[in-house]
């Protein structure tokens, strides 16, 4: 069996996935979204928190990544502890509280660079005082943080 490729020809996994972003057998349906692509700090801002406030934190993490992806700056980092945070609430809506408490402190972590300051608006300190908290307490990411 040939494995699912884009038109760059790298590794895609072409499947569809349910809500919580696991892939299902090939034929079920499911969420079937191309990958997000990177756009700008605010849209891509904007997206995930539509889509954490939807419950959707796996596809959230897919359009932080994006940007983490592409992005060379200094905000690099940003974007990967956003993402980090997205995965931990992934984790805690699919029951693996072990892997929603490592990532959720581990994107805090991430974002300690960034603490008393707002880079594209990011209240870092709420997002990594909300981290802390849902890290020990798994309950709290029932109710999505506020990016901005």
């Amino acid at each position: 069996m040939s494995r699912d490729r884009d038109d760059a020809g790298r590794p895609r996994n072409a499947r569809p996935r349910d809500e919580l972003g696991r892939p299902l057998s090939r034929g079920q349906s499911g969420f079937a979204e191309p990958d997000p692509v990177a756009t700008s700090p605010d849209d891509a801002l904007r997206a995930a928190q539509a889509l954490l406030d939807e419950g959707r934190a796996f596809r959230a993490h897919e359009v932080l990544e994006a940007m983490w992806k592409a992005t060379d700056t200094q905000s690099r980092e940003l974007w990967r502890g956003l993402a980090q945070l997205a995965v931990g609430i992934t984790h805690a809506q699919r029951g693996n509280q072990s892997g929603a408490s490592s990532l959720l402190r581990r994107g805090a972590q991430t974002l300690a660079p960034y603490a008393g300051s707002r880079p594209h608006g990011v209240d870092v300190d709420g997002l990594r005082e909300w981290a802390a908290a849902a890290a020990t307490e798994p309950r709290l990411t029932s109710k999505p943080p506020q990016l901005r």
